[in-house]
């Protein structure tokens, strides 16, 4: 039986900290060899008039899976197909038009030597992505990426660990250089994610989130603050606007309330334009949530008010909103 080694809290710190600097150092001599090939490769892929196709066995299918992932996250279309099942019918996915990119450590895989085969004769172009430059997939794709390393993290050198590392950072990196040569914006990358809380945080406009209407609270400049009060109470927005034939000329605050009482004392006979903030911060209705969050965060307001180009009033926003629509 083997003896089970002792296990201490500085041995398992020195086994993080050696995986660290092995896998930094793969990054860095990978760094050292990006040459023209990465340019080629990110070329053939910005000027793919159909999908990039990813495939890869075993651990390199993992990383081929979430390379697929990101470039159809940033705004190249691609997909991951399985070396082992598309040699038993998924290959029907590949078309003339599309790109494989074969991922292959070894660079001998069989499956991927068999895939590439029929992608040459469909017309599709081939990047491959190996460890080995002088493998058979690296001899037979239109362009290889070298993505050698020196040994694994692995004390034994078998399991994949800094060749894995590797090939998903040259993946990311390919896929970010296309994203900065399409011009791939942030509207861009929220129309690819509607569905978490980033695409909702992008996608969300202030008119979607904002009162408007009946909901609104809002009083003349010469209400009387008990009046004023009973609005802004129904309306449950903690402040409520002073409006002058239709146009705001301020808001009156829970805030400005005890403001007046501290300097006035007894306010009940005082109209509300004595004590309202005057000139209070607006945005546009078309403008992102997102930015009115951000604005109200930073001069620490509860309440916005939303207007259109010409001044008039179209809505209000609460923070509360914007915490129950969940963009912040």
């Amino acid at each position: 039986m083997h003896t089970q080694p002792q296990i201490t809290p500085d041995a398992l710190r020195h086994s993080a900290m050696r995986t660290f600097d092995i896998e930094i150092q793969a990054l860095q001599a990978l760094q050292g060899r990006l040459d023209v090939h990465f340019e080629q490769a990110t070329r053939l892929i910005l000027d793919c008039s159909g999908r990039v196709v990813v495939t890869g066995i075993g651990k390199s299918g993992h990383v081929a899976r979430k390379i697929a992932a990101t470039l159809a996250s940033t705004g190249t279309p691609a997909f991951f197909m399985h070396a082992a099942e598309a040699i038993h019918g998924d290959l029907g996915m590949l078309t003339g038009q599309d790109i494989l990119l074969a991922i292959s450590y070894s660079g001998s895989a069989q499956e991927l030597i068999t895939i590439i085969s029929v992608a040459k004769r469909m017309g599709a172009r081939i990047i491959a992505m190996t460890g080995n430059p002088e493998s058979e997939l690296a001899r037979s794709a239109d362009v290889s990426l070298d993505a050698a390393v020196d040994h694994e993290a692995c004390p034994l050198n078998l399991a994949p660990t800094a060749s894995t590392t590797a090939a998903l950072v040259l993946g990311d990196a390919i896929a970010v250089a296309c994203l900065e040569a399409r011009g791939f914006n942030r509207d861009d990358f929220a129309r690819s994610h509607p569905g978490g809380a980033l695409g909702r945080r992008l996608l969300t406009s202030v008119a979607d989130v904002m009162r408007s209407g009946a909901a609104l609270p809002h009083v003349a400049p010469d209400t009387l603050i008990p009046d004023a009060l009973t609005e802004m109470s129904s309306k449950g927005m903690g402040m409520t606007i002073v409006l002058d034939q239709g146009r705001p000329v301020g808001i009156f605050t829970d805030g400005d309330l005890r403001r007046m009482i501290a300097q006035h004392g007894d306010i009940r006979a005082l109209p509300v334009s004595a004590g309202m903030s005057r000139h209070p911060r607006n945005i546009a209705a078309d403008a992102p949530a997102i930015e009115a969050a951000s604005i109200m965060d930073e001069h620490k307001l509860n309440q916005m008010l939303v207007l259109d180009a010409d001044g008039l009033l179209l809505g209000a926003l609460h923070m509360h909103d914007l915490l129950a629509a969940k963009v912040i």
